[in-house]
Protein backbone atom coordinates (compact mmCIF):
# COMPACT_ATOMS: atom_id res chain seq x y z
CA UNK A 1 0.00 0.00 0.00
CA UNK A 2 1.67 3.52 -1.33
CA UNK A 3 1.62 5.99 1.45
CA UNK A 4 3.01 9.51 2.06
CA UNK A 5 5.95 8.45 4.24
CA UNK A 6 5.57 9.75 7.93
CA UNK A 7 4.51 12.82 9.94
CA UNK A 8 3.97 15.83 11.96
CA UNK A 9 4.78 17.70 15.38
CA UNK A 10 2.28 15.69 17.03
CA UNK A 11 -1.20 17.14 17.69
CA UNK A 12 -1.88 14.51 20.65
CA UNK A 13 0.61 11.72 21.60
CA UNK A 14 0.31 8.49 23.90
CA UNK A 15 2.94 7.35 25.64
CA UNK A 16 5.38 6.62 23.38
CA UNK A 17 5.16 9.64 22.07
CA UNK A 18 5.17 11.89 25.01
CA UNK A 19 8.64 10.39 26.58
CA UNK A 20 11.07 12.18 24.09
CA UNK A 21 13.61 10.49 24.77
CA UNK A 22 16.94 12.63 25.17
CA UNK A 23 20.41 12.62 27.42
CA UNK A 24 23.52 10.86 27.46
CA UNK A 25 23.16 6.79 27.18
CA UNK A 26 25.17 6.43 30.12
CA UNK A 27 24.91 2.71 30.00
CA UNK A 28 27.22 2.26 26.13
CA UNK A 29 29.86 2.89 25.03
CA UNK A 30 31.25 4.34 21.99
CA UNK A 31 30.98 2.21 19.10
CA UNK A 32 28.76 -0.36 20.69
CA UNK A 33 26.32 -0.24 17.59
CA UNK A 34 28.83 -2.18 15.84
CA UNK A 35 28.29 -5.25 18.86
CA UNK A 36 26.25 -7.95 18.21
CA UNK A 37 22.40 -7.65 18.88
CA UNK A 38 22.20 -10.03 21.53
CA UNK A 39 25.16 -8.26 23.64
CA UNK A 40 24.41 -8.46 27.46
CA UNK A 41 21.26 -10.04 26.72
CA UNK A 42 21.31 -12.40 29.73
CA UNK A 43 22.64 -9.26 32.04
CA UNK A 44 21.03 -9.35 35.04
CA UNK A 45 22.33 -6.19 36.02
CA UNK A 46 21.06 -3.54 33.81
CA UNK A 47 21.25 0.22 33.27
CA UNK A 48 18.88 2.13 30.62
CA UNK A 49 18.36 6.02 30.44
CA UNK A 50 14.96 7.74 29.21
CA UNK A 51 15.02 11.32 28.39
CA UNK A 52 12.41 13.88 27.35
CA UNK A 53 11.50 16.49 26.02
CA UNK A 54 9.63 17.31 29.11
CA UNK A 55 10.13 18.92 32.72
CA UNK A 56 7.68 18.87 35.48
CA UNK A 57 6.24 21.69 35.99
CA UNK A 58 7.39 22.97 32.47
CA UNK A 59 6.90 21.76 29.01
CA UNK A 60 4.94 18.47 28.58
CA UNK A 61 4.87 18.07 31.71
CA UNK A 62 2.39 15.26 31.94
CA UNK A 63 4.69 12.90 30.01
CA UNK A 64 7.65 13.74 32.82
CA UNK A 65 5.39 12.95 35.44
CA UNK A 66 3.94 9.64 33.97
CA UNK A 67 7.63 8.48 33.08
CA UNK A 68 9.07 9.10 36.53
CA UNK A 69 6.05 8.33 38.27
CA UNK A 70 4.85 5.78 36.50
CA UNK A 71 6.28 4.11 33.51
CA UNK A 72 9.52 3.56 35.45
CA UNK A 73 9.10 2.06 38.76
CA UNK A 74 6.23 -0.31 36.72
CA UNK A 75 8.90 -1.54 34.69
CA UNK A 76 11.17 -1.74 37.39
CA UNK A 77 9.17 -3.51 39.57
CA UNK A 78 7.94 -5.69 36.82
CA UNK A 79 12.21 -6.79 35.88
CA UNK A 80 12.43 -7.45 39.62
CA UNK A 81 10.13 -10.05 39.27
CA UNK A 82 11.76 -11.89 36.40
CA UNK A 83 15.27 -11.87 38.44
CA UNK A 84 16.80 -8.47 36.70
CA UNK A 85 17.65 -5.80 38.48
CA UNK A 86 17.09 -2.75 35.96
CA UNK A 87 17.85 1.24 36.88
CA UNK A 88 16.27 3.10 34.27
CA UNK A 89 17.26 6.87 34.59
CA UNK A 90 15.37 9.62 33.12
CA UNK A 91 16.95 13.35 31.83
CA UNK A 92 14.45 15.74 31.39
CA UNK A 93 14.82 18.88 28.97
CA UNK A 94 12.68 21.38 27.61
CA UNK A 95 14.10 23.05 24.31
CA UNK A 96 12.49 23.94 21.30
CA UNK A 97 11.34 21.12 19.27
CA UNK A 98 14.32 22.39 16.62
CA UNK A 99 16.89 22.50 19.22
CA UNK A 100 16.27 19.31 20.65
CA UNK A 101 16.55 17.83 17.38
CA UNK A 102 20.25 18.79 16.48
CA UNK A 103 21.01 17.86 20.12
CA UNK A 104 19.51 14.30 19.35
CA UNK A 105 20.68 14.22 15.96
CA UNK A 106 24.28 15.56 17.63
CA UNK A 107 24.21 12.74 20.00
CA UNK A 108 23.55 9.98 17.72
CA UNK A 109 25.93 10.70 14.80
CA UNK A 110 28.78 10.45 18.09
CA UNK A 111 27.40 7.21 18.92
CA UNK A 112 25.78 8.33 22.46
CA UNK A 113 22.25 9.55 23.12
CA UNK A 114 19.34 7.86 25.36
CA UNK A 115 18.90 3.89 25.13
CA UNK A 116 15.27 4.62 23.78
CA UNK A 117 14.78 7.58 21.25
CA UNK A 118 11.80 9.58 20.51
CA UNK A 119 11.44 11.09 17.30
CA UNK A 120 8.86 13.16 15.45
CA UNK A 121 7.68 11.27 12.87
CA UNK A 122 8.60 13.82 10.19
CA UNK A 123 12.37 12.83 11.66
CA UNK A 124 12.36 8.81 10.73
CA UNK A 125 13.63 8.80 7.49
CA UNK A 126 15.63 11.62 7.67
CA UNK A 127 17.63 10.06 10.76
CA UNK A 128 17.84 6.51 9.10
CA UNK A 129 19.12 7.85 5.42
CA UNK A 130 21.97 9.73 8.05
CA UNK A 131 22.60 6.57 9.58
CA UNK A 132 21.57 7.48 13.65
CA UNK A 133 18.66 4.74 13.62
CA UNK A 134 18.31 0.91 12.10
CA UNK A 135 15.33 -1.01 11.50
CA UNK A 136 14.65 -2.70 15.09
CA UNK A 137 15.07 -5.72 13.32
CA UNK A 138 18.64 -4.92 13.08
CA UNK A 139 18.85 -3.06 16.28
CA UNK A 140 17.24 -5.93 18.22
CA UNK A 141 18.56 -8.89 16.59
CA UNK A 142 16.05 -11.62 15.24
CA UNK A 143 13.66 -9.58 12.99
CA UNK A 144 10.98 -11.74 13.92
CA UNK A 145 11.30 -10.87 17.52
CA UNK A 146 10.24 -7.38 16.41
CA UNK A 147 7.27 -8.54 14.00
CA UNK A 148 5.96 -11.09 16.04
CA UNK A 149 5.11 -8.26 18.85
CA UNK A 150 1.45 -8.90 19.34
CA UNK A 151 0.94 -5.14 20.04
CA UNK A 152 1.12 -4.72 15.94
CA UNK A 153 -2.12 -6.21 16.07
CA UNK A 154 -3.26 -3.37 18.00
CA UNK A 155 -2.17 -0.35 15.68
CA UNK A 156 -3.35 0.60 12.49
CA UNK A 157 -1.32 -0.27 9.31
CA UNK A 158 -1.65 3.73 8.70
CA UNK A 159 -0.61 4.60 11.96
CA UNK A 160 2.50 2.23 11.75
CA UNK A 161 3.64 4.07 9.10
CA UNK A 162 4.75 7.02 11.61
CA UNK A 163 7.75 4.89 12.67
CA UNK A 164 8.30 3.52 9.27
CA UNK A 165 10.90 4.06 6.35
CA UNK A 166 11.37 2.43 3.02
CA UNK A 167 9.06 -0.50 4.47
CA UNK A 168 10.84 -1.11 7.82
CA UNK A 169 10.03 -1.00 11.00
CA UNK A 170 11.92 1.74 12.92
CA UNK A 171 10.16 2.65 16.02
CA UNK A 172 7.06 1.69 17.77
CA UNK A 173 4.36 4.74 16.82
CA UNK A 174 2.75 7.04 19.68
CA UNK A 175 -0.11 8.51 19.67
CA UNK A 176 -1.82 10.50 16.63
CA UNK A 177 -4.59 12.84 15.23
CA UNK A 178 -6.63 13.33 12.27
CA UNK A 179 -8.40 15.73 10.16
CA UNK A 180 -11.85 16.45 9.43
CA UNK A 181 -14.53 18.90 8.36
CA UNK A 182 -15.95 20.89 10.96
CA UNK A 183 -19.35 22.90 10.54
CA UNK A 184 -21.51 24.93 12.39
CA UNK A 185 -25.03 22.86 12.46
CA UNK A 186 -26.88 26.44 13.83
CA UNK A 187 -25.71 27.94 10.78
CA UNK A 188 -26.13 25.29 8.59
CA UNK A 189 -30.21 24.86 10.25
CA UNK A 190 -30.33 28.83 9.21
CA UNK A 191 -29.31 28.27 5.78
CA UNK A 192 -31.60 25.62 4.84
CA UNK A 193 -28.11 22.73 5.16
CA UNK A 194 -28.60 19.43 6.58
CA UNK A 195 -27.72 18.82 10.10
CA UNK A 196 -26.02 15.36 9.08
CA UNK A 197 -23.94 16.97 6.61
CA UNK A 198 -21.30 14.69 4.98
CA UNK A 199 -20.10 15.97 1.12
CA UNK A 200 -18.62 13.34 -0.98
CA UNK A 201 -16.79 16.04 -3.65
CA UNK A 202 -15.21 19.56 -3.67
CA UNK A 203 -18.22 20.79 -5.50
CA UNK A 204 -20.37 19.58 -2.51
CA UNK A 205 -18.44 21.89 -0.31
CA UNK A 206 -18.14 24.67 -2.26
CA UNK A 207 -21.78 24.74 -3.01
CA UNK A 208 -22.38 24.38 0.66
CA UNK A 209 -20.45 27.41 0.95
CA UNK A 210 -22.54 28.99 -1.58
CA UNK A 211 -25.64 28.25 0.01
CA UNK A 212 -23.82 30.00 3.44
CA UNK A 213 -23.19 33.16 1.76
CA UNK A 214 -26.32 33.63 0.07
CA UNK A 215 -28.64 32.99 2.69
CA UNK A 216 -26.46 34.54 6.12
CA UNK A 217 -25.01 37.63 5.08
CA UNK A 218 -22.11 38.59 7.34
CA UNK A 219 -20.78 34.78 7.60
CA UNK A 220 -17.66 33.54 6.38
CA UNK A 221 -18.49 30.77 4.83
CA UNK A 222 -15.84 28.34 4.82
CA UNK A 223 -11.92 28.98 6.63
CA UNK A 224 -9.27 26.80 4.67
CA UNK A 225 -5.81 27.54 5.89
CA UNK A 226 -3.57 29.28 3.19
CA UNK A 227 -0.60 31.77 3.10
CA UNK A 228 2.68 31.97 4.83
CA UNK A 229 1.49 33.49 8.35
CA UNK A 230 0.23 30.50 9.35
CA UNK A 231 2.99 28.67 8.50
CA UNK A 232 2.75 24.26 8.72
CA UNK A 233 -0.68 25.07 9.10
CA UNK A 234 -1.60 25.92 6.17
CA UNK A 235 -0.03 22.63 4.87
CA UNK A 236 -1.38 20.14 7.28
CA UNK A 237 -4.86 21.81 7.51
CA UNK A 238 -4.77 23.14 3.85
CA UNK A 239 -2.61 21.78 1.18
CA UNK A 240 -1.84 18.54 2.32
CA UNK A 241 -5.54 17.11 2.82
CA UNK A 242 -6.77 18.30 -0.68
CA UNK A 243 -3.74 16.79 -2.40
CA UNK A 244 -4.06 13.40 -1.39
CA UNK A 245 -7.95 14.29 -2.32
CA UNK A 246 -6.38 14.80 -6.16
CA UNK A 247 -5.10 11.48 -6.18
CA UNK A 248 -1.60 12.69 -5.05
CA UNK A 249 1.18 12.80 -2.81
CA UNK A 250 3.63 15.10 -2.11
CA UNK A 251 6.59 12.74 -2.74
CA UNK A 252 6.64 9.90 -4.05
CA UNK A 253 9.28 7.04 -6.02
CA UNK A 254 11.92 9.94 -4.50
CA UNK A 255 11.12 12.82 -6.56
CA UNK A 256 8.99 15.81 -5.50
CA UNK A 257 5.53 16.28 -6.92
CA UNK A 258 5.93 20.06 -8.56
CA UNK A 259 3.94 22.07 -11.09
CA UNK A 260 1.09 19.29 -11.99
CA UNK A 261 -2.07 18.43 -12.69
CA UNK A 262 -2.62 17.92 -8.87
CA UNK A 263 -1.11 21.15 -7.62
CA UNK A 264 -2.82 23.44 -9.67
CA UNK A 265 -6.48 21.82 -9.08
CA UNK A 266 -5.49 22.07 -5.21
CA UNK A 267 -4.72 26.11 -5.75
CA UNK A 268 -8.27 26.11 -8.02
CA UNK A 269 -10.14 24.99 -5.45
CA UNK A 270 -8.45 28.03 -3.03
CA UNK A 271 -8.93 30.24 -5.79
CA UNK A 272 -12.76 29.50 -6.10
CA UNK A 273 -12.58 29.77 -1.84
CA UNK A 274 -10.75 33.07 -1.46
CA UNK A 275 -11.64 34.63 -5.31
CA UNK A 276 -15.38 34.37 -4.74
CA UNK A 277 -16.02 35.60 -1.21
CA UNK A 278 -16.23 32.06 0.19
CA UNK A 279 -13.31 32.79 2.53
CA UNK A 280 -11.68 35.77 4.04
CA UNK A 281 -8.63 36.61 2.33
CA UNK A 282 -7.52 38.84 4.96
CA UNK A 283 -7.81 36.50 7.85
CA UNK A 284 -4.45 34.16 6.02
CA UNK A 285 -1.91 37.34 5.89
CA UNK A 286 -2.47 38.24 9.34
CA UNK A 287 0.08 36.53 12.39
CA UNK A 288 -2.96 35.53 14.31
CA UNK A 289 -5.18 34.64 12.22
CA UNK A 290 -5.47 30.93 12.29
CA UNK A 291 -6.63 32.03 16.29
CA UNK A 292 -9.04 34.65 14.76
CA UNK A 293 -10.58 31.58 12.62
CA UNK A 294 -11.12 29.77 15.88
CA UNK A 295 -12.46 32.55 17.47
CA UNK A 296 -14.77 33.14 15.07
CA UNK A 297 -16.12 29.58 14.36
CA UNK A 298 -16.98 29.63 18.00
CA UNK A 299 -18.95 33.04 17.80
CA UNK A 300 -21.31 31.29 14.68
CA UNK A 301 -19.53 33.73 12.65
CA UNK A 302 -17.32 30.84 10.09
CA UNK A 303 -19.73 27.80 8.83
CA UNK A 304 -17.21 25.23 7.64
CA UNK A 305 -13.18 24.94 8.47
CA UNK A 306 -10.88 22.29 8.44
CA UNK A 307 -9.00 21.66 11.43
CA UNK A 308 -7.53 18.21 13.56
CA UNK A 309 -9.07 16.81 16.80
CA UNK A 310 -6.91 19.44 18.34
CA UNK A 311 -9.73 21.70 17.30
CA UNK A 312 -12.65 19.93 19.42
CA UNK A 313 -10.61 18.99 22.28
CA UNK A 314 -8.93 21.85 23.53
CA UNK A 315 -10.35 24.76 21.34
CA UNK A 316 -13.65 24.81 21.51
CA UNK A 317 -13.80 22.71 24.80
CA UNK A 318 -16.80 23.83 26.68
CA UNK A 319 -15.21 24.23 30.01
CA UNK A 320 -11.18 24.71 29.24
CA UNK A 321 -10.88 25.43 25.71
CA UNK A 322 -9.36 28.76 24.09
CA UNK A 323 -12.22 29.15 22.32
CA UNK A 324 -15.06 27.87 24.62
CA UNK A 325 -18.65 26.74 22.89
CA UNK A 326 -20.65 25.85 25.75
CA UNK A 327 -22.94 24.25 23.09
CA UNK A 328 -20.12 22.21 21.08
CA UNK A 329 -21.48 18.98 21.57
CA UNK A 330 -24.74 19.79 20.07
CA UNK A 331 -23.81 23.03 17.73
CA UNK A 332 -20.66 21.45 16.09
CA UNK A 333 -20.71 19.03 13.48
CA UNK A 334 -17.84 17.10 11.79
CA UNK A 335 -17.67 15.00 8.30
CA UNK A 336 -14.75 13.35 6.51
CA UNK A 337 -12.56 14.93 4.05
CA UNK A 338 -14.00 14.01 0.74
CA UNK A 339 -11.81 13.33 -2.67
CA UNK A 340 -12.12 16.36 -5.28
CA UNK A 341 -14.66 13.62 -6.78
CA UNK A 342 -15.78 10.18 -5.76
CA UNK A 343 -12.68 7.77 -5.77
CA UNK A 344 -10.27 10.40 -6.59
CA UNK A 345 -8.43 10.27 -3.97
CA UNK A 346 -4.81 8.37 -2.73
CA UNK A 347 -5.13 5.02 -3.18
CA UNK A 348 -8.53 5.31 -4.87
CA UNK A 349 -9.87 6.47 -2.13
CA UNK A 350 -13.56 8.40 -1.45
CA UNK A 351 -12.50 10.37 1.77
CA UNK A 352 -9.21 11.47 3.10
CA UNK A 353 -7.13 13.09 5.95
CA UNK A 354 -3.47 14.00 7.03
CA UNK A 355 -2.52 12.86 10.96
CA UNK A 356 0.68 13.81 12.93
CA UNK A 357 2.74 12.18 15.78
CA UNK A 358 5.99 10.54 16.54
CA UNK A 359 7.50 6.95 17.38
CA UNK A 360 10.17 5.37 19.89
CA UNK A 361 13.06 4.16 18.58
CA UNK A 362 15.78 2.33 19.83
CA UNK A 363 19.42 3.81 19.84
CA UNK A 364 21.81 1.25 17.75
CA UNK A 365 24.15 1.96 20.23
CA UNK A 366 22.67 0.74 23.49
CA UNK A 367 24.60 -1.13 25.34
CA UNK A 368 21.31 -3.13 26.25
CA UNK A 369 19.31 -3.48 23.05
CA UNK A 370 17.11 -6.66 24.32
CA UNK A 371 16.05 -5.02 27.51
CA UNK A 372 15.60 -1.58 25.76
CA UNK A 373 13.49 -3.65 23.50
CA UNK A 374 11.47 -5.32 26.81
CA UNK A 375 11.04 -1.56 27.87
CA UNK A 376 9.98 -0.11 24.22
CA UNK A 377 7.18 -3.22 24.44
CA UNK A 378 6.44 -2.17 28.12
CA UNK A 379 5.81 1.23 27.21
CA UNK A 380 3.35 0.88 24.68
CA UNK A 381 0.95 -2.03 25.93
CA UNK A 382 -2.67 -1.55 26.69
CA UNK A 383 -1.80 -1.08 30.71
CA UNK A 384 0.46 1.76 30.41
CA UNK A 385 -0.79 3.62 27.33
CA UNK A 386 -3.92 3.97 29.00
CA UNK A 387 -2.22 4.74 32.14
CA UNK A 388 -0.46 7.67 30.52
CA UNK A 389 -3.71 9.64 29.48
CA UNK A 390 -4.35 10.06 33.06
CA UNK A 391 -8.10 9.84 32.36
CA UNK A 392 -8.28 12.31 29.41
CA UNK A 393 -9.49 11.40 26.09
CA UNK A 394 -7.01 11.08 23.62
CA UNK A 395 -6.55 9.02 20.78
CA UNK A 396 -3.91 6.66 20.86
CA UNK A 397 -2.21 4.20 18.71
CA UNK A 398 -3.81 1.03 19.94
CA UNK A 399 -7.28 0.71 18.95
CA UNK A 400 -8.29 -1.85 22.08
CA UNK A 401 -7.47 1.61 23.94
CA UNK A 402 -9.01 4.04 21.86
CA UNK A 403 -12.37 1.39 22.11
CA UNK A 404 -12.49 2.20 25.45
CA UNK A 405 -11.43 5.55 26.55
CA UNK A 406 -13.23 7.37 23.48
CA UNK A 407 -16.59 5.79 24.39
CA UNK A 408 -17.88 8.61 25.68
CA UNK A 409 -16.52 11.09 23.22
CA UNK A 410 -17.94 10.20 19.25
CA UNK A 411 -15.99 12.95 17.67
CA UNK A 412 -12.42 11.59 19.30
CA UNK A 413 -13.98 7.96 18.09
CA UNK A 414 -15.10 9.25 14.78
CA UNK A 415 -11.60 10.20 14.19
CA UNK A 416 -10.40 6.68 15.84
CA UNK A 417 -12.58 4.62 13.90
CA UNK A 418 -13.18 6.44 10.66
CA UNK A 419 -10.44 8.49 9.91
CA UNK A 420 -7.05 6.79 11.08
CA UNK A 421 -7.70 3.51 8.44
CA UNK A 422 -7.62 6.36 5.52
CA UNK A 423 -5.37 9.03 6.52
CA UNK A 424 -1.92 10.06 5.43
CA UNK A 425 1.25 11.38 6.72
CA UNK A 426 4.00 13.95 5.67
CA UNK A 427 7.52 12.44 4.07
CA UNK A 428 10.82 12.56 6.25
CA UNK A 429 12.67 14.16 4.56
CA UNK A 430 15.38 16.90 4.96
CA UNK A 431 13.97 18.58 2.09
CA UNK A 432 10.73 19.08 3.73
CA UNK A 433 10.03 22.13 5.43
CA UNK A 434 11.40 23.87 2.52
CA UNK A 435 8.80 22.07 0.27
CA UNK A 436 6.23 22.88 2.95
CA UNK A 437 7.49 26.39 2.71
CA UNK A 438 6.76 26.63 -1.27
CA UNK A 439 3.25 25.07 -0.56
CA UNK A 440 2.49 27.77 1.81
CA UNK A 441 3.50 30.20 -0.84
CA UNK A 442 2.30 29.21 -3.36
CA UNK A 443 -1.49 29.72 -1.57
CA UNK A 444 -0.63 32.93 -0.54
CA UNK A 445 0.29 34.16 -4.12
CA UNK A 446 -3.42 32.72 -4.98
CA UNK A 447 -5.02 34.24 -2.30
CA UNK A 448 -3.24 37.40 -3.28
CA UNK A 449 -4.62 37.45 -6.84
CA UNK A 450 -2.12 35.58 -8.82
CA UNK A 451 -3.34 33.15 -11.25
CA UNK A 452 -2.92 29.65 -10.66
CA UNK A 453 -1.09 29.11 -13.23
CA UNK A 454 1.73 31.76 -12.30
CA UNK A 455 1.33 30.44 -8.64
CA UNK A 456 1.96 26.73 -9.80
CA UNK A 457 4.86 28.08 -11.96
CA UNK A 458 7.17 30.08 -9.22
CA UNK A 459 6.19 27.17 -7.08
CA UNK A 460 7.70 24.57 -9.53
CA UNK A 461 11.10 27.01 -9.65
CA UNK A 462 11.22 27.02 -5.97
CA UNK A 463 10.57 23.42 -5.50
CA UNK A 464 13.33 22.81 -7.64
CA UNK A 465 15.84 24.77 -5.38
CA UNK A 466 14.67 23.35 -2.35
CA UNK A 467 15.07 19.38 -4.00
CA UNK A 468 18.37 20.48 -5.49
CA UNK A 469 17.87 19.39 -8.67
CA UNK A 470 14.96 19.28 -11.37
CA UNK A 471 15.74 15.63 -12.22
CA UNK A 472 14.13 15.68 -8.74
CA UNK A 473 10.83 17.12 -9.17
CA UNK A 474 7.68 15.65 -11.27
CA UNK A 475 6.10 17.99 -13.48
CA UNK A 476 3.17 17.94 -16.20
Amino acid sequence: MRRISRLSRPAVLGVAATVLLTGCLGSSDSGSGDQDANRNADAKKVELVIGANSVKGGKNAAGAEFTENVLIPKFVADQKAKGVDVTVTFQGDGSDDEVYKQKLALGLSNKTGPDLINVDGIWVGEFAQAGYLRPLGETVGDNGKVDDWDGWKQIPDSVQQLGMFDGKRYGVPGGTDGRVLYYNKKLFEQAGLPAEWQPKSWDEIITAAQTLKQQLPGVKPIQINAGTAMGEATTMQGVLPLLVGTGAAIKTDDKWLGNSTQIRQVLDFYKQIYGSGLGDPILQREAKGRDKSFAEFAANKIGILLEGDYFWRSVVEPKAGVAKMADRDTAVGYALIPASKPGGGIEGQDFVSMSGGGAVAINPNTKFPQQAWELLQFMNSAEMVKASLNGAAKITQRTDVNAEVLASDPMLNFVATKVLPITQYRPGAAEYPKISAALQQATADVVGGKTTDAAAKAYQTAVEAAAGSKDKVTSN
